[in-house]
Formats: C-alpha cells, sequence, structure tokens
C-alpha cells in the first residue's frame, strides 16, 4: 500500500495543526508528502507530474483546513487541471479506478456545531458530498473522512490519539474500519522490543492488550454473525 498525501495550505509552516501532522508522518518509503503551495509556489500546476504520481500511488488523502466548507484554492484548481478526461474518467479515463480516496480535514469550530441542531446546519458528510462525488466518478473507494475539530484546544492525550489515528490513515488499508485499525494496534504492540521495557510488568501489560484486542474483535463477529442472521 503506498499513500500519496497531498497537502493544501497557503501557510504550512504557521500552522500548528499541520505542523503536528507533518511531523507525524511515518518513516516510511511507502508514504509521500506532497504539498502544492510548496511545489507550485506560482500556482502552474504540472499536470504530467501529478498524474503520474497518482498513478504511482495506492491511497490518495486530500488533507487541508476546511474553509467555507472547501478546500483552499489550489486544491480545487488541481482537481481542474489534473483529474481530466481520459485520464480520470471517461474513454480510457480509469486510471484511478479501485485506489482508496479520503480526506484529511482540520476543522476550527467544534464536532457538535457539524451535528443535529448545531450552528452550521450541515454534517460534514452533506458538505463533502462533491468528494465523494469525485471517488464515485473516478472509480476510487471514497473511505470516512479523518476530522480533527478545534485541535488547539486538544489536550496531550488527545493529540496522541490523533496520531495513532492519523498513522494508521496514512498506512492501512480501509483505515474506517475497526477490524483494519485493531490490526494494526496488534501488530504495532508486537514489534515493541520487549527488553527496552522498564520491567516484566511492562511486557505482560503489552500481552494481556494484544489478548483483550482479540477476545473483543471474536465478540464483534459474533454479534455481526447473529444481526445478519436476524435480518436474513
Amino acid at each position: 500500500m503506498k499513500t500519496l498525501v497531498i497537502i493544501s495550505h497557503p501557510e504550512l509552516d504557521e500552522s500548528s495543526s499541520q505542523q503536528f501532522l507533518v511531523q507525524s508522518f511515518p518513516e516510511s518509503e511507502n508514504v509521500t508528502l506532497h504539498h502544492l503551495e510548496k511545489t507550485y509556489p506560482d500556482g502552474k500546476i504540472d499536470k504530467q507530474r501529478e498524474q503520474t504520481l497518482l498513478k504511482a500511488h495506492d491511497k490518495i488523502l486530500f488533507q487541508f483546513p476546511f474553509y467555507w466548507y472547501s478546500s483552499p484554492p489550489l486544491l480545487k484548481y488541481w482537481q481542474d487541471e489534473v483529474l481530466e478526461e481520459h485520464f480520470a474518467f471517461g474513454h480510457r479515463g480509469h486510471q484511478l479506478k479501485g485506489k482508496e480516496f479520503g480526506l484529511v480535514l482540520v476543522i476550527g469550530v467544534g464536532e457538535k456545531e457539524y451535528q443535529t441542531g448545531g450552528q452550521e446546519g450541515f454534517s460534514i458528510s452533506e458538505l463533502t458530498k462533491p468528494y465523494q462525488a469525485l471517488a464515485r466518478k473516478t472509480g476510487m473507494n471514497y473511505l470516512k473522512p479523518l476530522e480533527i475539530f478545534q485541535f488547539s484546544y486538544m489536550t496531550e492525550d488527545e493529540k496522541m490519539k490523533l496520531l495513532i489515528r492519523y498513522q494508521q490513515w496514512l498506512t492501512i488499508d480501509r483505515p474506517d474500519s475497526l477490524r483494519s485499525r485493531e490490526e494494526w494496534i496488534i501488530q504495532e504492540l508486537e514489534t515493541i522490543d520487549h527488553q527496552t521495557l522498564d520491567s516484566d510488568d511492562s511486557s505482560f501489560v503489552i500481552e494481556k492488550a494484544i489478548e483483550l484486542l482479540e477476545d473483543n474483535r471474536i465478540e464483534l463477529d459474533e454479534l455481526a454473525m447473529h444481526i445478519d442472521q436476524m435480518h436474513q
């Protein structure tokens, strides 16, 4: 799985949330960071270069601040230039078909404002319909967005949880799947060098955490099976 993270932000270095995410990038040759405003300071998109990048990756993520229910202007212009007919759609336009596509949204107001009765009046799902339509038209598999609300108000614990979620979104198939995220956590726990831990108690806790995750998955699978049987 090779992931291309297309970031659009006119002042990336000044954004605490974007800097946190950029610094959280996993050290992997399978994840590519691509900041549009840095790559194209004159605003002129190299269409062929961008299309080559897209073809070389299996997952495409748009990462941007949610400005007026949309993206910064360069990302919109990028879409107009790069996702052209005969490449992204239309006759022979199947270059993106089957790839995963998702959004990493940094949102300035609280999550409750995008729910029923909230001040914004619409849900994030409703406001991102154009991106869902983009995925449908190009044949990509749309992922549930990674929504980051009010980063500046997050506690350190919340930021650490965000770091884990972000790395999952970048590195695993179907990161919006609970099963995929559980498997990622188990894999990360299993790769910890037990010799570097402070005590035998730490190793015991990690082993029990893995067992608990696996037991929870078995219970969830059984519950899903029973629900399916009830619908039949």
